[in-house]
C-alpha cells in the first residue's frame, strides 16, 4: 500500500518520469520504511539492553571456557551499544576483571560490526534472512578473530599497567520495574533516532543518486560477479572511511540493485563499521601497533572470507 502511494505521488500526482523521478521515489519510499522499522527494532533491542550492561557481560564471561567466553562475548556484543570512543574504557574494564584477551577482542569485534542500527536497516531493506545471516557470520568472525588474537598476542602488547580488580564474578542484571524498562527503552530508541536520522537520510540520499543516476554497467564492472577481487577491493576501500552504520547500511540496497553482489556490499559495510582508522588511533593509547595490526588483519581476512561466502551462497 505504501509503495503504491509513493508510485501515485511521484509518477501521477507530480507527473514525473526518468532518472530524477526514480531517485525521488527511492528516497521517499526508503526514508519512511527504513526509519519506521529502525525505530521499532531499536526499541526492541533497547528493551533487551535494560537487562544487560557492560558489567553484566564482564561478569558473565568471567570463568567461562575460551570458546564459551568468546561466543557469549560476541553475542553480548549485539546487545551492548559500543562505538570507537568506548574502546579504551571497555578494554580496561575487561582486562581489570581478568577476562581473557580473546573474549575481550571478540566483544570489540562483534559490538560495532553487529551494530543494532545496521541489523535494523538490513532487516527493513532485505528481510530477516539477510539480517540474520549478516549477524550470524558477524558473530562467527568475532569468535574466531578473538580466538586467534588471544593466541598471537603477547603481554608486552599492552602498553599500560592495568591493576586487576577484586570481584565476586557473579553476573548481575538490572533490577527495574517492567513499566520503567518499557519507558526507558522508548526514550533510548527515540534518542537514538534523533541522533542518527540525519545520517540515515544522508545515506538514503546517496543511495537514491546511485539508484537513479549511476549506470548498472559501471557498478557491475568493478564490483560485480565478473571481478574476482571485488570483495578484497571493497574491504580495503572501507577501512579508511569514517562513517557509521546508519549512513553505510542504506547504501547496500542501491549497490546490490545496480549489480554489486550482496557479499561484496556487506563486506564493505563490515569493514567501514568494524575497522575504522579512528578506532585504531584510540586503541593505540593502550596497545601496541603490532596488536592493532594483528587485530585489523585478522578481522579484515575474516570479513573478506565472509564476503566471498555470501557471494557463493546467495
Amino acid at each position: 500500500m505504501w509503495l503504491s502511494s509513493v508510485d501515485y505521488f511521484v509518477y501521477e500526482f507530480l507527473g514525473m518520469s526518468g532518472s530524477f523521478a526514480n531517485a525521488l521515489h527511492f528516497f521517499i519510499y526508503d526514508s519512511v520504511k527504513i526509519l519506521t522499522l529502525v525505530l521499532v527494532i531499536i526499541y526492541a533491542i533497547s528493551f533487551m539492553q535494560t537487562y544487560i550492561k557492560t558489567e553484566t557481560v564482564r561478569d558473565f564471561i568471567k570463568g567461562k571456557s575460551q570458546f564459551v567466553g568468546n561466543l557469549f562475548a560476541a553475542i553480548f556484543g549485539i546487545l551492548t551499544p559500543f562505538c570507537s570512543c568506548s574502546s579504551i574504557p571497555l578494554f580496561l574494564g575487561f582486562t581489570q576483571a581478568r577476562i581473557p584477551r580473546s573474549a575481550t577482542f571478540s566483544f570489540l569485534i562483534s559490538s560495532p560490526m553487529n551494530n543494532e542500527i545496521a541489523i535494523a536497516i538490513l532487516f527493513a531493506t532485505f528481510g530477516w534472512k539477510i539480517a540474520f545471516m549478516y549477524t550470524f557470520f558477524g558473530v562467527i568472525t568475532a569468535v574466531i578473530g578473538g580466538y586467534i588474537v588471544g593466541i598471537v598476542s603477547k603481554d608486552e602488547d599492552i602498553l599500560i599497567k592495568i591493576p586487576y580488580m577484586e570481584h565476586d564474578g557473579e553476573a548481575h542484571f538490572e533490577k527495574l520495574a517492567f513499566k520503567k524498562r518499557v519507558v526507558d527503552a522508548w526514550k533510548n530508541a527515540v534518542q537514538i533516532i534523533k541522533e542518527i536520522y540525519l545520517y540515515v537520510i544522508a545515506g538514503i540520499s546517496i543511495g537514491a543518486v546511485i539508484h537513479g543516476f549511476v549506470p548498472a554497467d559501471f557498478i557491475a564492472k568493478y564490483a560485480g560477479a565478473e571481478n574476482p577481487f571485488a570483495v578484497l577491493i571493497a574491504v580495503i576501500a572501507g577501512i579508511p572511511m569514517y562513517a557509521g552504520a546508519s549512513t553505510i547500511a542504506p547504501l547496500i540496497e542501491p549497490l546490490t540493485g545496480k549489480g554489486m553482489l550482496m557479499g561484496t556490499a556487506l563486506s564493505f559495510m563490515m569493514a567501514v563499521v568494524a575497522l575504522s582508522l579512528p578506532e585504531a588511533m584510540i586503541l593505540k593509547k593502550v596497545m601496541s601497533w603490532r596488536l592493532i595490526g594483528l587485530f585489523f588483519g585478522i578481522v579484515g581476512i575474516g570479513i573478506i572470507l565472509v564476503g566471498y561466502l555470501f557471494n557463493a551462497i546467495l
